[in-house]
């Protein structure tokens, strides 16, 4: 396993993913530290999350994934509905190697599938993330 430090900027992945039933291959991106509470409080970025299952169902298929951002305050109020996004490809991502993009700004987060141009997940921080949770008025805001 390997760990980096990542602020703003670009990074980029190249893998070809695991086919066979049952497998649920992923790149995800956690914190170091918890700086703002436990999970999903100090977040969490799914680049990619996928199944290797070849025929699609609920679930997905080897030729879908999805980009998701957790947060929240609590486990209970992982707003991750508001913030996750699905592409699916025309084939199995298990037949050839493929590029996973992460783009951090101080205005958002993208994700990209085969170079910049495929936008996945395109969240901006527009009314931040405490006022697009709408989260109870008791809660406190940890960010």
């Amino acid at each position: 396993m390997n760990s980096f430090a990542f602020k703003y900027g670009r990074a980029e992945i190249r893998a070809k993913l695991p086919k066979g039933d049952w497998i649920w291959p992923a790149i995800w991106f956690l914190p170091k530290d918890n700086h703002y509470g436990q999970w999903p409080a100090s977040g969490e970025i799914d680049l990619m999350e996928s199944r290797g299952n070849t025929c699609a169902g609920t679930a997905g298929g080897s030729e879908s994934f999805g980009s998701t951002l957790h947060w929240g305050p609590n486990y209970q109020y992982n707003m991750y509905e508001e913030t996750t996004k699905q592409y699916k490809h025309t084939s199995s991502l298990g037949d050839d190697f493929h590029l996973y993009g992460l783009e951090w700004s101080e205005t958002g987060i993208k994700t990209t599938f085969d170079g910049e141009t495929v936008k996945v997940l395109d969240m901006t921080f527009d009314d931040g993330m405490w006022n697009k949770g709408k989260f109870p008025a008791n809660f406190n805001n940890p960010w």
